[in-house]
């Protein structure tokens, strides 16, 4: 298993990292907020989980070590792959869910593309006791409400600075995307709002 990689950041896009490790540059799949934090040609560490298939190799990168390991214990419920509890971090950071599974919010749940409200009723019985309890800023927290179903805004903005916009580039392209999140009720995908924010400062990646 690959625990962790660490070298220069060589290239961002909107889903994924490369980081050049001996002159090899590995490919990984991260959250909007993982890449804000990375700026090109500076040097990262992010926290790895390889996912083997039959026909594919995929590598995750995580901020820290803590995101890594909610990333593969939300695997552990049934239905949920890699890419389900990739865009549940995407959504919600670790500390996050688990206020939301210990207080049962089925709402914070289905603020997840992909995840109906008997999908979540199933999700919060089976990871009621995997998740534990909060350990960041979030400790203590009774519940997410409208911190989360806000996020998005601020998620997008540091994606979009980390990768290389002007803060006011930034700033226009939420702005832009604003209705599209507005139409998708509830929690937008950030993913989805960041390829059209892209294409709203023709910059695709």
């Amino acid at each position: 298993m690959i625990a962790f990689v660490s070298g220069q950041v060589a290239a961002l896009a909107p889903t994924t990292a490369v980081i050049e490790v001996g002159g090899v540059g590995m490919a990984l799949q991260c959250t909007p907020d993982t890449l804000s934090k990375l700026r090109i040609g500076e040097a990262a560490k992010l926290a790895t989980s390889l996912v083997v298939r039959e026909d594919s190799l995929t590598l995750y990168g995580f901020a820290d070590e803590d995101e890594r390991q909610v990333f593969e214990l939300l695997q552990t419920a049934s239905g949920v792959g890699p890419r389900l509890a990739q865009a549940m971090l995407a959504v919600h950071s670790p500390d996050a869910l688990r206020i939301a599974v210990s207080t049962g919010d089925e709402k914070a749940l289905t603020a997840v593309p992909g995840i109906g409200k008997k999908g979540a009723q199933k999700l919060l019985l089976e990871l009621k006791d995997r998740l534990g309890e909060p350990v960041g800023a979030l400790a203590g927290r009774q519940g997410i409400g409208t911190a989360v179903s806000a996020s998005w805004r601020d998620q997008l903005h540091a994606a979009l600075i980390g990768l290389g916009y002007a803060i006011r580039e930034a700033d226009e392209a939420v702005a832009a995307v604003a209705p599209q999140a507005a139409a998708a009720g509830g929690e937008p995908q950030v993913g989805q709002l960041l390829k059209t924010a892209l294409q709203t400062l023709n910059r695709t990646r």
